[in-house]
């Protein structure tokens, strides 16, 4: 199928996708990568009057740090951001997940800041924002606000941006002295939608799991110093709590399995990689 027809603009400045997106509100989407956003104007799952491409402002092509955070802007593409110097030193799970974001050629193109608008259940960008408590920028014609992640993603590709507001950046927190990170990832093929991820951060008071591919969007849950049958129990709990259903890729009682056993390991190595 072609696409239906639309108007393109090629935003000269902030300013002016900002007042596009003002006047055409649900109307009018944001493009940047297009790795997602273009396949769904093929198949028309996506109608919009009008496309605004960001790609080419510079205030958004800049990743910076401090000394809590990396901040990611919004036409940063997946393989900038995995090709930052230190990144397995600043952030070692970021730098575990982004290799199993789509394929090499995608993530050539596709951004960051596009997977979390997106966001689909079994992505890895949203799940590693939820499990480090990563945070959203968003701006608009008259305002500016940031929204943590856990906030932002609310159910399947449902996001908590208004229609005026263009996500800006995505924040995530560094290591800390005294953490370990830990991802592990389950699909038919390396690339493929995942069947279920884990992404885990252990510290000497518990470990943190977040699980993607299992609920309608990324779910995490933190975990007290728990071994041996107590920590079987409470994974059992969270893979049930996250109400798997059966699909074409596999069955909801396989997936909690899958929750059990990989979320036990990728917890296991987050521990052994406390430093």
């Amino acid at each position: 199928m072609k696409p239906a027809r639309f108007d393109y603009l090629r935003a000269g400045s902030l300013a002016e996708a900002h007042e596009v997106l003002a006047a055409e509100g649900n109307d009018a989407r944001i493009v940047a990568g297009g790795q997602t956003l273009m396949p769904m104007l093929s198949m028309r799952l996506a109608r919009p009057k009008v496309l605004v491409d960001i790609m080419h402002l510079p205030e958004l092509r800049k990743i910076t740090d401090d000394a809590q955070a990396i901040r990611v802007g919004a036409a940063v593409r997946q393989a900038e951001l995995l090709a930052s110097p230190q990144l397995a030193e600043t952030q070692p799970l970021l730098a575990a997940a982004l290799p199993w974001v789509g394929h090499a050629q995608t993530r050539s193109r596709g951004t960051v800041c596009g997977s979390a608008a997106h966001a689909d259940p079994s992505a890895e960008i949203p799940l590693s924002l939820i499990a480090l408590g990563g945070t959203i920028e968003l701006a608009s014609r008259r305002k500016k606000r940031s929204i943590k992640a856990e906030d932002f993603f609310t159910g399947m590709m449902s996001t908590a941006r208004a229609p005026e507001e263009l996500i800006e950046a995505v924040i995530f927190p560094k290591a800390q002295r005294g953490y370990g990170y830990a991802f592990k990832e389950f699909g038919r093929r390396h690339g493929d939608f995942a069947i279920v991820a884990c992404a885990a951060i252990a510290s000497d008071t518990g470990t943190r799991l977040a699980i993607g591919g299992v609920a309608d969007r990324p779910m995490a849950r933190d975990f007290g110093p728990l071994d041996g049958s107590a920590l079987d129990d409470a994974l059992d709990e969270f893979a049930f709590d996250l109400d798997a259903r059966d699909d074409l890729h596999a069955t909801a009682r396989y997936r909690r399995e899958l929750v059990r056993r990989l979320g036990r390991a990728t917890m296991e190595e987050a521990r052994r990689c406390r430093v």
